[in-house]
């Protein structure tokens, strides 16, 4: 027979033969000790990875194929370069590749495509080191798709050059073509998805065995859900029962109806009279459907809240585990069912309950998991409940359906169905809230179990589920181009050769957020093959991992893409956490990895989880933080330059070019804050000090020299060749850039006050008013309150009306005064008028308030020291401390001074926790 599959230089029969020959290497790889040495090997037998893994394009452990698909992916380098991405993106979830599959958090593909066509060319090679479903692999195909990228807004040419949708269609944005993709996560349950996600299937004979194996559980166990729709009350109980047992047929009068779901509650006891309260019946309005926030007891009549209650709770022995457990009391309370299209509901009568204790005490014929729940605050928080096994999640019946079809489909090697069927083992939980509406689902994030759980029917479940993945396919297409996946550790793929990736897109997990490897556990049981959480980042108090356990894991996973990633190349990175600390800690990770941080946009996401919506400190839009990886010219130039003054403005050449021009939104220029002196001189300090060199300018000295070296316009640094393209902008543009500035701490009120005083010198009676709208609730709390006359007298000049007056108050009197105008600067008239005006000074004075502002500031830092605890401070104290004893190499102080103040206000400020970051690698390195 003709060979007709390739596979990595190789020919093959069939695509099955494919498999056969990788999976027989793969079963050689795992007998080597060394290979399940690699970080973050999963917990799995050899036969459990092998099952699901479909070598070389996917594996259930690390891929040791990936070097080889490079090879194959390799083309000729060109010259390359790009600015940030910086147009704020907003993508909406309700796509049927989103649909496709749950997970606990996913960026829509279709936002991630924006950036690949903009940082990447057809061919190019895309690692994504935290892949979950691998919508950044869906993402790469589909850049080769007219129809979507035409979708997304652009216009496609029949060359294949894509345009904006801006200036008239004029810019090539792209080119249209597929990118490849190696996708890795840490979860196999992630990996399993992300691969069916991405890999090739024939629509037409997946539906042909869904359906097949559909109707085939549904003839061998339809008849769990069974119900009468009327009961003949003359009917005595255990004739009832025969009826269900199979032994007596079904009398007149008896009509079956098809169960859609069953609604179950809990039980709990009144603490007035110790009577079983069902929480359905006591606390339901049944017309609004609303709960009651106060009840009255069924046998006391006392006055209830769900708080004051108990759990009544059941002893049953486990047949699985050998013993008797106790488990929070559940009963049946209401059954929807059907007959034909037409619905009803009812109260469990005695053939349900009869139905329920047949399939209760019936052994189940199919494997199903039953291991302990891992370890963790979120996995075991149901313990308390009865639920500490993964069947336990569970009712019977739905066990016994998931094991049959699960059967089914591993008889016949149908993967995708496996990825539908997780998806309805997720549906199929005691998690799974009633909603009268319809729509009822498993909160995501989290193991909540309702009060009221519904137990849904799990053919009509699976049945949509597979409709779903009919639509998904419809989209992405039968035959995509093949992509790889990895289950590891991000943090080491040494397959990966230095610099061979040509765009990295991340989307991390983030501190405390999600507990991904706990979240993962009741689908990996499905799968055998779990997830190894040693290298896990996040911070967990059952694996003992804080905020600075997190940061040196993110660290080592930011190292790693900065080998792998090309210089001169981009790396994104999606992050969703409003606490400050993690995201600065997020940022100098990023940094002392070794790249620079050139824009930070909104990724609105179009809806929020679980999380999202119900918590004080969750965000509802995401922030993309673009990052580059500085060529090799200019770490040789620094190199050269060994920390001098030179190595400032090479650096600062250099990353000019990688930031935008220009930005604009509605017709108005947006102020690039990545362009503002001061943010310059922050990203040239974080580039110094990673590079173990203390800066040699002070701010004063580099904003000096940045105006002679540079241009400035509106506030910004621009090179002398970009300032043409940013004017013809600002011509056109209705409103010139304004930064718009927060006030909430020493540094940003000095930076508010720079701002309003460039622009009106004005008395401290003018200011006052002005300055005091901005502090106060904003402010940090632990934060030292400064005065303005503190503030102004250390950082700016009062003109004392006597000598001739400042050029800065010259120039605004002159432009806002008629009386003012064509006035010299010792002018009588000019001078009453400038009196007590702050202003900012020129460079040379700015200079010298600059000094003296340092030396008090680490006056105080000495006292400082002397105290044991800190509980309020100046951050601008600590910031010059730590600056000097870091110039000075005494890293000692650093670590000393940082054990002072709560790790929260160190992990929240980005310039502190770099020194103390970097001192603990010094001392160590000692």
């Amino acid at each position: 027979m003709k060979n007709n599959t390739q596979c990595l230089g190789l020919s093959f029969e069939n695509d099955t033969a494919r498999r056969e020959y990788f999976l027989d290497l793969l079963r050689e790889q795992l007998q080597n000790p060394d290979f399940k040495k690699i970080p973050g090997f999963p917990n799995a037998t050899d036969e459990a990875i092998l099952a699901i893994s479909d070598p070389p394009y996917y594996t259930a452990c690390p891929n040791p194929w990936l070097s080889e698909f490079l090879n194959e992916w390799h083309k000729k380098s060109e010259q390359y370069h790009r600015e940030p991405f910086t147009a704020d993106v907003s993508e909406g979830k309700n796509n049927p590749i989103y649909n496709a599959h749950s997970y606990h958090t996913k960026v829509p593909h279709k936002a991630i495509m924006r950036y690949i066509l903009h940082y990447t060319e057809p061919g190019d090679v895309i690692f994504d080191g935290f892949c979950g479903t691998g919508m950044t692999g869906i993402a790469a195909q589909l850049c080769g798709d007219k129809r979507t990228v035409e979708e997304l807004g652009y216009r496609v040419l029949s060359d294949g050059t894509i345009k904006t949708a801006d200036e008239n269609g004029k810019r090539n944005f792209s080119k249209l073509g597929t990118r490849h993709a190696i996708l890795n996560d840490l979860s196999p349950a992630a990996t399993f998805l992300s691969y069916n996600y991405n890999a090739p299937a024939d629509m037409i004979a997946f539906e042909q065995a869904a359906r097949q194996i559909l109707q085939e559980v549904e003839t061998e166990c339809g008849w769990m859900y069974q119900t009468l729709h009327r009961c003949n009350n003359k009917k005595k109980p255990e004739e009832i029962k025969k009826v269900v047992l199979g032994e007596m047929d079904s009398p007149n009068g008896l009509i079956l109806g098809r169960i859609n779901y069953i609604l179950w509650s809990d039980v709990f006891i009144c603490p007035e009279c110790a009577g079983e309260v069902n929480f359905w019946e006591a606390a339901m309005n049944k017309s609004t459907h609303k709960v009651h926030d106060k009840f009255p007891c069924p046998h006391c009549s006392a006055e209830l809240t769900k708080r004051s209650l108990d759990r009544a709770h059941i002893l049953r022995f486990d047949k699985v585990i050998g013993e008797t457990i106790q488990q929070a009391k559940q009963v049946p309370v209401l059954i929807n069912y059907s007959i034909d299209k037409q619905r009803f509901e009812k109260k469990p009568d005695q053939f349900d309950l009869a139905l329920l204790d047949k399939i209760e005490n019936s052994d189940n014929p199919y494997w199903f998991p039953t291991e302990r729940m891992m370890p963790g605050d979120e996995s075991r928080r149901n313990d308390k409940l009865g639920m500490t096994h993964v069947h336990h999640f569970y009712s019977q019946r739905n066990l016994w359906i998931l094991g049959a079809y699960l059967h089914k489909t591993q008889q016949i090697n149908l993967p995708l169905f496996q990825f539908s069927l997780l998806n309805t083992s997720w549906h199929a939980t005691k998690m799974r809230r009633y909603n009268p509406r319809g729509g009822d689902r498993p909160l995501s994030g989290t193991y909540y179990v309702p009060s009221l759980p519904t137990e849904g029917n799990l053919f009509d479940i699976e049945a949509h589920k597979i409709n779903q993945i009919l639509r998904f396919l419809s989209v992405r297409g039968n035959n995509p181009t093949r992509n790889c996946q990895s289950t590891s550790t991000m943090a080491s793929v040494p397959t990966l050769a230095d610099s061979s990736i040509d765009y990295i897109f991340l989307d991390p997990p983030f501190g405390a957020n999600l507990m991904y490897s706990e979240l993962n556990f009741l689908w990996e049981a499905w799968l055998k093959v779990f997830t190894n959480n040693k290298p896990e980042a996040i911070v967990n108090k059952t694996q003992a991992k804080s905020l600075n356990d997190y940061r040196a894991l993110m660290m080592a996973c930011f190292k790693e893409a900065f080998r792998i990633l090309k210089p001169g190349h981009w790396m994104t990175v999606e992050f969703s956490n409003t606490q400050a600390s993690v995201w600065n800690m997020l940022q100098t990770a990023v940094q002392e990895a070794g790249f620079v941080i050139a824009n930070v946009s909104a990724l609105d996401k179009q809806h929020g989880s679980f999380k999202a919506v119900t918590t004080t400190t969750a965000v509802k839009q995401d922030l993309i933080i673009s990052a580059y990886k500085p060529n090799g010219g200019l770490e040789d130039r620094f190199k050269k330059a060994s920390g001098a003054e030179a190595g400032v403005w090479e650096f600062i050449t250099s990353h000019l070019k990688y930031l935008p021009i220009t930005k604009s939104k509605d017709g108005d220029l947006e102020f690039l804050v990545e362009r503002e002196p001061r943010i310059l001189y922050d990203r040239t300090v974080t580039y110094f000090i990673a590079h173990g060199y203390p800066v040699p300018l002070s701010s004063q000295q580099f904003q000096a020299g940045l105006r002679t070296h540079f241009k400035e316009r509106d506030g910004m640094i621009f090179l002398v060749e970009q300032i043409e393209a940013y004017e013809q902008k600002r011509k056109q543009a209705k409103e010139l850039p304004q930064r718009e500035l927060f006030v909430r701490d020493e540094r940003s009120a000095i930076d508010w006050l720079q701002q309003f005083l460039k622009k009106r010198p004005s008395t401290r009676q003018d200011i006052h008013p002005e300055f005091t709208k901005l502090i106060g609730a904003g402010w940090k709390k632990y934060e030292v309150m400064q005065e303005l006359d503190g503030l102004l007298e250390l950082n700016f000049i009062k003109y004392n009306g006597s000598d001739p007056v400042p050029s800065q108050i010259h120039s605004y009197l002159s432009r806002h005064f008629k009386d003012c105008r064509h006035l010299t600067k010792d002018d009588p008239l000019l001078q009453q008028q400038a009196a007590e005006r702050w202003y900012v000074p020129d460079q040379n004075k700015a200079q010298d308030l600059e000094k003296i502002r340092e030396n008090r500031l680490l006056r105080e830092f000495k006292q400082y020291c002397q105290n044991k605890r800190l509980k309020e401070f100046r951050l601008e104290v600590l910031r010059a401390g730590f600056k000097k004893a870091w110039t000075q190499k005494d890293y000692k102080t650093i670590i000393d001074m940082a054990a002072k103040i709560p790790e929260t206000v160190l992990y929240e400020d980005e310039k502190l926790l770099q020194m103390y970051d970097l001192a603990l690698v010094r001392v160590e390195g000692v």
